[in-house]
């Protein structure tokens, strides 16, 4: 049998847009609360269980959704996203920095807002060795995941023309400097 006659069936990336709303990601499965274009299945992502397997899901996406979670939906969305996705997995997501009034204005955000320290609860190192408290292992609803987590930050505008050092002070001291987070998880 030559090599030209052997077709193997590629099957097509599961990649997830979590609460995506109206703007799902092309070639994403959409999940929100809300029926709107483009969603595929209509769940509470903070509380139900996902439907998808353990480890099937290849990529994922979310765009100013977690806001929209309580800390403990927060802890179930992670713990989720870390069954759902295979060693190396990887999640974008994308919210509002804390400092922003971005992140006070809709009525439909949760407290606490989103803050980069967050992404530091969801190493399981980190947390065994600086909150234990709030790993399931000890607390049911904590954390259970264990992601490599990387930031970075979307400012004003208005700063984009000045220099990386004055970005820097301003991210640093300025309220309303940073617009967004944007982070991406990788599951260990």
């Amino acid at each position: 049998m030559s090599m030209e006659a052997i077709k193997l069936e590629e099957k097509p990336k599961l990649l997830i847009d979590l609460g995506c709303g109206p703007s799902k990601q092309k070639d994403h499965i959409g999940l929100d609360q809300y029926q709107f274009d483009g969603v595929d299945h209509i769940l509470d992502i903070g509380k139900d269980r996902w439907p998808f397997d353990d480890g099937t899901v290849e990529g994922a996406y979310s765009s100013h959704f977690v806001e929209h979670l309580t800390a403990l939906e927060r802890c179930h969305f992670v713990n989720e996203l870390h069954r759902v996705l295979p060693t190396k997995g990887q999640c974008k997501i994308i919210t509002p920095h804390w400092s922003s009034c971005r992140a006070y204005g809709d009525p439909t955000h949760q407290w606490p807002p989103v803050s980069d320290f967050w992404f530091y609860y969801l190493d399981r190192k980190w947390r065994s060795e600086n909150a234990p408290h709030t790993d399931a292992e000890r607390w049911p609803p904590g954390y259970a995941c264990d992601f490599e987590v990387t930031w970075g930050y979307a400012g004003h505008p208005m700063l984009s023309t000045r220099s990386q050092e004055f970005q820097q002070f301003a991210f640093q001291f300025y309220r309303d400097a940073i617009f967004d987070v944007h982070a991406t998880l990788t599951k260990k």
